[in-house]
């Protein structure tokens, strides 16, 4: 393969992962994020330690966030907030 094939092949994947991305964090109609509350691989979506959801390491990690309900966030024990 030529090195303009790999660097197009390069840019779509790229292109195609930054799409997938955008649309995963887009949010649910009546529902926020609150970060710091998820168990351990019961989180919503992916942060800088992974790409999927489910794969929280650890209970009450400060990246990891799951939907709830809107304004029941700052209700929830430990919460470290909404992003």
């Amino acid at each position: 393969m030529g090195k303009t094939k790999k660097i197009i092949l390069t840019s779509l994947f790229a292109m195609a992962l930054a799409t997938i991305g955008s649309t995963a964090h887009a949010g649910k109609p009546g529902f926020e994020k609150c970060q710091g509350i998820a168990k351990a691989g019961m989180n919503d979506c992916g942060t800088s330690k992974h790409a999927c959801a489910g794969m929280a390491k650890t209970d009450a990690d400060p990246e990891e966030w799951v939907y709830v309900p809107e304004g029941t966030c700052a209700k929830i024990a430990g919460n470290k907030g909404n992003k």
